[in-house]
């Protein structure tokens, strides 16, 4: 009987460390996918068309005044800034100079030249910002979902707006300050296993915010449910 125990419990303690292993392998894998942002998730980006940039430490030393309309931009769409063609900064023909120049009626910022030759503005700074794929930082996402995520160990609930386009394992991370083990949870819906890395909608989990507003209803009436079981284990990112 001992050693029945004995085994058993190296047979448990194995199938945790192999589980953990594996949550951690999914991690490492999601940290390095593209990332989709919504404009209320982080105040320290700005997004250009879908692409999302983040500019922080700073280009440029703080209080500097050619931050002033990057730091007004945060968490904004700054696409109009652009040509759509070129994917550089608008251009227009400067009243001044009768040169083209950059269109900026925000403000001059970083690595824009300014309006006349000047000897104190340093142009060896190689690309500038928006041309820099460093400060890319992910995509901004077509659509944000509101679903509720329900714990029936602890009966607690939660309301998190999420990306369309992340995966569950995304998802997941967007509820570890919720749940820190939350990768030691079984995720369902409806009963049936979700698979962590497809999409709430691939996970056949429908968005219907067209079909409430076509009722003309409020979409927040009702919000998917998933609910997670625990596990036995404390797998922790």
């Amino acid at each position: 009987m001992a050693r029945s125990m004995g085994s058993r419990s190296r047979r448990t303690r194995r199938e945790a460390a192999d589980c953990t292993m594996a949550a951690r392998a999914r991690a490492a894998r999601w940290r390095t996918s593209p990332r989709y942002f919504h404009p209320r998730r982080s105040l320290r980006t700005r997004a250009r068309g879908r692409l999302v940039y983040h500019y922080w430490p700073p280009l440029s030393p703080p209080g500097d005044v050619l931050l002033r309309p990057i730091l007004e931009a945060a968490g904004k769409d700054i696409s109009h800034w652009f040509n759509p063609k070129t994917r550089d900064i608008q251009t227009h023909v400067d009243p001044l100079t009768g040169c083209v120049k950059y269109y900026t009626p925000q403000g001059r910022f970083i690595h824009i030249p300014p309006q006349l030759p000047r000897s104190d503005w340093a142009n060896d700074f190689g690309l500038p910002w928006w041309k820099d794929s460093k400060y890319e930082v992910g995509i901004l996402a077509s659509k944000t979902r509101r679903i509720r995520i329900i714990n029936t160990l602890t009966l607690q609930e939660h309301v998190l707006e999420v990306c369309a386009e992340e995966s569950m394992w995304e998802i997941l991370r967007c509820y570890l300050p919720h749940n820190a083990h939350a990768a030691s949870y079984t995720w369902k819906y409806k009963g049936v296993n979700l698979d962590m890395d497809k999409t709430l909608e691939q996970n056949k989990i429908p968005d219907e915010d067209a079909e409430f507003y076509r009722l003309n209803l409020d979409a927040n009436l009702y919000m998917p449910g998933i609910l997670l079981y625990f596990n036995d284990d404390l797998t922790e990112f």
